[in-house]
């Protein structure tokens, strides 16, 4: 370390390749090492506590240090830079699914306050809430990670889940944070009457019939119902829990509200329910193809911006997604990142031998297309596992 360009804070500038002194636990980014991209980065650097970083690579490191040792250098660190972001991918996968477990714990505490403890239930709510913001604001970019609730049908991990893409969405379009709580509650609540609809009606796999329907369709109007008692919760997260199926169209219920009649942030969650039951309703279609269908058959339901926003939040191939690698692998892909086609998957050859999480950044592999679970060998699908359970929870990797 003794050999490496010590630059002091004063010289940082964008584009500058630049190592933190600091243990990968002592700052907020999510390497010690990585390329400055905003002014926003540089004070942030100034706020640790310390008076100097590595220089790495950029145009000031040639009257610094000779070229050979910086070679060296440079050549040593990127080996442990790889091994350093590999651990803290598998780490921040753990933690995106741990969180999302806790959150959906939390949520069904919520719930089960809300008749006899409504205040207890908002203030349950209220600090979930807190939880879902500090994790969205974690880092500068948060990607979505793919999570599972191992319960299909679960209106809680749902509710979680869908407050995830709708907060997503929700600071893509520069939302307040006043709204983003709005979004955040709103989605978590949104299926709370569901409650009132039988089970068997809420978990037919097959078509329900006219009566299951109307019966089904009721739930916004039980759960505006059953958050309006103590009069706690915020107008905006209550019109979301009611019209949260409606569509710019004019075709949604309850009450068939058509383009700006429906609020702002009751449109951000009803696109992202409406993904997520694409996701998990009885054609359970894959999260690319989901996709696909909602770009080209539901533009006249939902504003083109937040669908447009939606695609930029997903990414072309979203979590869940199972690809062909340009190394001939199979994998499913576990988070997004900046560059579309080389996100962090879970990988394996066709025979499902040498699976691993790979971290495609990091190698000259990519996406190279598509494939759908007919085209993977048993082992594969073992390992793969593409039925598991689809939601998405932030990731900080």
């Amino acid at each position: 370390m003794s050999k490496d360009v010590k630059l002091p804070l004063s010289q940082l500038s964008v584009g500058l390749t630049i190592k933190l002194p600091l243990l990968w636990t002592n700052h907020p980014f999510v390497f010690n090492q990585f390329v400055i991209e905003t002014v926003a980065q540089i004070e942030l650097i100034k706020s640790l506590n310390i008076s100097y970083v590595y220089l790495i690579a950029g145009k000031a490191l040639d009257t610094m240090i000779a070229a050979q040792p910086a070679v060296a250098a440079v050549e040593k660190s990127a080996e442990e830079y790889a091994k350093e972001r590999l651990l803290a991918l598998r780490k921040s996968l753990r933690a995106s699914q741990q969180r999302f477990q806790k959150c959906g714990v939390e949520c069904r505490t919520a719930f089960s306050k809300i008749g006899a403890e409504p205040e207890g239930a908002y203030r349950s709510a209220a600090t979930l809430v807190e939880i879902l913001m500090d994790h969205l604001k974690e880092t500068p970019t948060p990607h979505l990670a793919l999570v599972s609730s191992g319960e299909e049908s679960a209106i809680t991990e749902h509710g979680v889940s869908v407050a995830v893409l709708s907060m997503m969405l929700g600071s893509l379009l520069e939302c307040t944070d006043s709204q983003l709580r709005d979004m955040g509650m709103g989605a978590l609540f949104h299926d709370i009457g569901k409650r009132k609809v039988p089970d068997v009606i809420r978990r037919k796999k097959s078509n329900l019939s006219d009566h299951e329907v109307n019966f089904l369709k009721m739930h916004p109007k039980f759960g505006y119902d059953m958050m309006t008692r103590q009069n706690l919760f915020p107008e905006a997260v209550l019109d979301i829990v009611l019209h949260h199926h409606e569509w710019a169209d004019g075709s949604g219920y309850p009450h068939g509200l058509k383009g700006a009649s429906i609020a702002f942030t009751t449109q951000i969650v009803a696109l992202a329910n409406d993904f997520e039951l694409l996701l998990k309703g009885a054609g359970q279609r894959s999260p690319q193809v989901a996709l696909g269908y909602l770009f080209k058959n539901r533009a006249g339901k939902h504003e083109p911006r937040l669908i447009s926003a939606l695609v930029k939040v997903l990414g072309i191939y979203p979590p869940g997604t199972l690809v062909l690698l340009s190394n001939s692998q199979v994998a499913k892909v576990l988070v997004t990142t900046s560059i579309v086609k080389q996100p962090h998957v879970l990988a394996c050859d066709e025979s499902g031998d040498n699976s691993s999480v790979r971290y495609l950044i990091n190698e000259d592999v990519s996406i190279e297309k598509v494939i759908k679970i007919d085209d993977l060998s048993k082992m594969a699908l073992k390992i793969l596992d593409p039925s598991a359970d689809i939601s998405f929870y932030f990731s900080s990797v």
